[in-house]
């Protein structure tokens, strides 16, 4: 890789930790209210243009994921259900629902962090993004996972206490 390379790979790699960082403080929000630790951001052009946090038990709705809530404040500011030029930093791998959510809403990428063994469905468990749908999310993960891995055993450990 050419030094040109591999400053082009470094300048990304900061843009991607800058976005998962602000998802990541979504999920602290979370889990400050007993939510379980979810963040996510929408990014429109360089921008965020909506974030959200797990509000399941907040407004009793098994839709109140995070990346579910932020991609439906990126809709109604962008006046349009169409996400084509807009990316999603999620702290946990999307479930069915979510990743169904990206796919109708024609979200371009959804960069996330930690894996999702049980429900995950860009890899672990299933991948939606493989089949043949008429839309095609890029996806990347690994982005902060240990932090909102982490995060969200220190959330589980403190529920099992209770």
């Amino acid at each position: 890789m050419s030094q040109e390379q591999d400053n082009v790979m470094k300048l990304l790699e900061k843009k991607h930790y800058k976005y998962m960082k602000e998802a990541f403080k979504e999920a602290q929000k979370a889990y400050l209210k007993d939510e379980v630790p979810v963040g996510a951001v929408v990014v429109y052009n360089d921008k965020i243009i909506a974030r959200a946090h797990n509000l399941r038990e907040k407004n009793q709705s098994f839709m109140a994921h995070a990346e579910f809530l932020a991609m439906q404040k990126a809709s109604k500011k962008l006046g349009s259900w169409r996400l084509e030029d807009c990316d999603v930093y999620v702290t946990l791998e999307p479930c069915p629902m979510c990743a169904g959510a990206m796919i109708q809403g024609r979200v371009r990428h959804v960069y996330y962090a930690a894996q999702d063994n049980k429900a995950g469905a860009t890899g672990s468990v299933i991948d939606l993004f493989e089949t043949p749908f008429n839309h095609k999310v890029l996806k990347t993960g690994g982005i902060m996972a240990d932090e909102s891995k982490e995060l969200l055993q220190t959330f589980f450990k403190k529920l099992r206490e209770k």
